[in-house]
């Protein structure tokens, strides 16, 4: 189970949460880049690069029977900032659609470079995959 963590009296954050709250079996998704399963690139297009990144990060996820309503917390590594905030629209719009309305409290830090040369995005979530339903609801309200 899942509960938001939302500050009374604080404007609500846009396509991420400020905490989540979760109890069950933790999935660790370790930082993913915008290769396919060959680690191959076949684009240096940063949002064509993140959908890679989402794509990779959701087959993961399927190994642990979890999706992405089960992340609690993205961290991006980005390498241009500028880029990233000039794109925001097809980002968010590429992350709908491989994501849903999925908005784990997240982080974004730009980093000089990545350890892949063509990567311009890296991605690692944490995700919590509920015990039961019942027995969390109780606890997290």
């Amino acid at each position: 189970m899942r509960k938001l963590l939302q500050p009374e009296g604080w404007l609500a954050p846009k396509g991420y949460a400020n905490g989540i709250a979760a109890r069950g079996t933790m999935v660790f998704v370790g930082g993913q880049i915008g290769w396919n399963a060959q680690q191959q690139f076949e684009t240096d297009d940063f949002i064509q690069q993140t959908a890679q990144t989402l794509h990779n990060i959701v087959a993961i996820l399927k190994e642990a029977n979890a999706g992405p309503e089960h992340m609690v917390r993205m961290t991006w590594y980005v390498t241009d900032r500028v880029e990233y905030n000039s794109r925001l629209r097809e980002l968010g719009q590429v992350y709908r659609e491989v994501m849903g309305k999925n908005f784990p409290a997240m982080a974004c830090v730009q980093v000089a470079g990545l350890m892949e040369e063509r990567a311009k995005i890296e991605i690692e979530v944490t995700a919590v995959i509920p015990d039961t339903v019942a027995s969390d609801a109780s606890s997290l309200g």
